[in-house]
């Protein structure tokens, strides 16, 4: 199965499950249902080939380019869309790709950047820091897109906390997608980022047997929003080789969302995005209904 798509697990986010129903489980470790073929799969389910005009980089609107700074990440995820990794096989940019761009992200002419990957937060503080520093001020604007702060929140350090607040403005999107993954230390992540004045944001993934259910995404966001975190969006899954058994249908997953509107306030609710595989961008799911 790691020949498919790599497995790499972390004891300490795992380490509070008690059962192979704790979602944590089901989203980290493999399952036979990855081999599968479904009729439903994409190869490119978000579009993003056609949007490379280089290697690393993705573009599909004038005011944002995304850098993908490695393919590392410190657990991988059984849903994602990024599922072209080969273990041992250009898991990061040569020197020259690196070059190549950050040039091309200065003279964008984009307003924001967006580091992905992977995850950004797998390389070093001096390779992000790098990064960021190459680009301004003509992009003035970062968005750091990392699952580290909820599946290893050791990584948010003082010395990182630091080092991106004095490079504000730096918008920080994390992801999680049950409370049970809010431990204590994950809290404690999010709270050294919030208290340092950066702005953080949550991303979801509607997941079948995972969080499909209002209540669930309710107490989700209830607790980010005691956390300081804004729920930004909750994605439709992405239909990805080997993701089907986590996949709903839009007319499920909208009832979902219309429930979940009676449950929250307007700054507890997320928007309802599907990102489609022609390469547009996110737009809000009831457009496609």
């Amino acid at each position: 199965m790691a020949a498919l798509f790599p497995v790499r697990l972390l004891r300490g986010y795992l380490g509070g499950a008690s059962s192979p129903a704790d979602p944590r489980v089901l989203t980290a470790m493999p399952s036979n249902d990855e081999l599968r073929d479904d009729p439903g799969d994409v190869a490119d389910p978000v579009g993003e080939q056609g949007r490379s005009p280089l290697p690393w980089v993705v573009r599909k609107h004038d005011d944002r380019v995304l850098l993908l700074l490695t393919k590392r990440c410190h657990l991988y995820c059984r849903y994602c869309f990024r599922r072209d990794h080969v273990p041992g096989e250009g898991e990061d940019p040569t020197a020259a790709e690196w070059g190549d761009m950050l040039h091309y992200a200065k003279h964008s002419g984009a307003r924001e950047l967006i580091l992905s990957g992977g995850d950004p937060l797998a390389v070093t503080d001096a390779r992000l820091f790098a990064a960021i520093d190459a680009v301004r001020p003509e992009v003035p604007v970062v968005r750091l897109h990392t699952r580290a702060p909820i599946t290893f929140p050791q990584r948010v350090t003082s010395a990182l906390v630091a080092g991106l607040r004095r490079r504000a403005p730096v918008w920080v999107l994390v992801h999680a997608n049950h409370p049970v993954e809010l431990s204590s230390p994950v809290r404690e992540a999010l709270a050294r980022l919030v208290d340092a004045g950066l702005p953080v944001l949550n991303q979801s993934v509607l997941l079948r047997g995972v969080n499909d259910s209002a209540s669930t995404l309710a107490e989700l966001c209830e607790a980010l929003v005691e956390l300081r975190v804004f729920p930004y969006y909750l994605h439709h899954p992405d239909a990805a080789p080997g993701n089907a058994a986590f996949r709903l249908g839009l007319a499920e997953g909208w009832a979902i969302y219309e429930e979940l509107r009676g449950k929250l306030s307007g700054i507890a609710l997320p928007q309802y995005v599907i990102d489609p595989p022609d390469g547009s961008g996110k737009r809000p799911v009831s457009d496609m209904l």
